[in-house]
């Protein structure tokens, strides 16, 4: 017994949303593999960290200055020491890159070897005012600041990357880095510095000029630390795509094809910590307000993969319902199964894209995947639909879809935008060549 009318058109349409549906199993485990190869990048990457050096920050000098506490309670006296950190006056920064593309198998990353020149000044002002935060002496409370045990630390954050460093220039002395034997939130090497001479000296503005040299190696960024009063950093590379980040953006810039040029002013009223702080203090975490550079890599081929994937079941969707037209209006029949055998062949599309994209990048491999796949559907849908006209009008309509996929693709900022009107274009050009068709007809012409 046929179906009636309306059954017949809805069970077909159904069905082939249902199969649309089903491809949604390859599709997932398609962003599964991105993910693994994603992390296997990762993996490598950081491996290529490990033996050059990883992402750097990067800070002038601070002061370290033991503090000794004295309590007196029930049970006698009680010493509790700590450091307090006092940052300079003044930091300059002025550096340039040489940049250069690191392998490891077939994955490879920005690295950088930075030479970096460091200077500034502290003032004595800053010193006499931190003894002066001590309390009152009376008889249960005593504190003492240890000047003469001091350090003068520089903050880095992988040590493996220092290829040169030169002795610490400060007044008319010099002084040679070694290991930081302190437990702070940041990883520094140190020396030791007497500073009670400071102290002994009468102008309050009394400046304390230090200036280093410092060859360093790192791989993908280098951010600066604003850690002083004033803090001014100029950076230079010959790389085309910067990715100015962090907590601050530069004053001034200048980008083009051969590099780029950037320079950064940052008061200590633009932070949220002061020019002091007890070490490990809660609340105070000078890498937040880091500010400097990425190695940008615009072809970020797994991001670009994750997100045509992510179109998967639309342009399935959409090839199933071209399918659909030319049964309509050819007045032709497709199996099931043949649908099923088309969808598969269009998740195919998003394993060989992954696949060749890490090998020949992403543009080339977009257009040979595409291009299989287009001949592959367009051959079998003019066996199908026994007309080669139909597999050619087919293979055209699914070359338009996937150009229009590359083009969300690539445009990350106007891609929302463009899917909205190449849905609308769909659904527009859907209803215009279905104006015509008389389903009840149609319908009564199938059972």
């Amino acid at each position: 017994m046929a179906l009636n009318l309306p059954q017949s058109i809805t069970f077909k349409v159904l069905g082939i949303g249902f199969l649309a549906l089903l491809m949604l199993i390859p599709l997932v485990q398609v962003q599964s593999l991105i993910g693994e190869r994603s992390g296997l990048r990762a993996q490598a990457l950081a491996d290529i960290a490990q033996r050059w050096g990883a992402a750097q920050n990067v800070g002038g000098p601070v002061l370290a200055i033991p503090k000794r506490v004295r309590v007196q309670t029930s049970n006698g006296w009680i010493t509790q020491d700590s450091t307090e950190i006092l940052l300079a006056d003044r930091l300059d920064i002025d550096g340039t890159l040489a940049t250069e593309v690191r392998s490891y198998g077939i994955y490879s990353t920005p690295v950088y070897t930075g030479e970096l020149k460091i200077s500034g000044q502290f003032l004595t002002r800053d010193l006499r005012a931190l003894e002066g935060r001590k309390a009152a002496p009376d008889e249960t409370r005593e504190t003492t600041y240890l000047f003469d045990r001091a350090e003068l630390r520089l903050p880095l954050a992988d040590v493996r990357g220092i290829r040169r460093i030169s002795a610490l220039k400060i007044d008319d002395g010099e002084h040679a880095f070694g290991p930081a034997n302190g437990n702070g939130a940041m990883r520094a090497i140190a020396l030791p510095i007497d500073l009670s001479g400071w102290l002994k000296t009468p102008k309050d503005d009394e400046a304390h000029r230090f200036e280093l040299n410092l060859t360093l190696a790192g791989t993908g960024s280098l951010q600066f630390l604003p850690l002083a009063r004033r803090t001014e950093a100029h950076l230079a590379a010959p790389w085309p795509n910067p990715g100015f980040g962090g907590a601050f953006l530069p004053a001034q810039r200048a980008v083009d094809e051969k590099g780029f040029s950037a320079q950064w002013q940052v008061l200590d009223l633009n932070r949220s910590y002061g020019q002091h702080w007890q070490e490990g203090e809660g609340g105070v975490d000078p890498a937040a307000a880091a500010f400097g550079v990425n190695l940008y890599q615009p072809a970020d081929l797994y991001q670009q993969n994750e997100r045509a994937g992510k179109y998967g079941v639309l342009f399935v969707a959409l090839t199933f319902v071209a399918f659909f037209l030319f049964e309509v209006l050819k007045k032709l029949r497709v199996h099931p199964v043949q649908y099923l055998l088309v969808g598969l062949a269009l998740t195919t599309f998003y394993v060989v894209l992954l696949a060749l994209s890490e090998q020949i990048g992403f543009a080339w491999a977009y257009l040979a995947a595409a291009a299989a796949v287009v001949l592959l559907v367009g051959g079998y849908a003019a066996a199908v639909l026994q007309a080669r006209k139909a597999g050619a009008m087919l293979g055209a309509a699914l070359a338009l879809i996937y150009a229009l996929l590359y083009g969300l693709v690539v445009s990350e900022q106007y891609s929302l935008l463009m899917g909205a009107i190449a849905l609308l274009a769909v659904v527009a050009a859907l209803m215009y060549l279905t104006r015509k068709v008389d389903w009840y007809t149609y319908a009564a012409a199938t059972n």
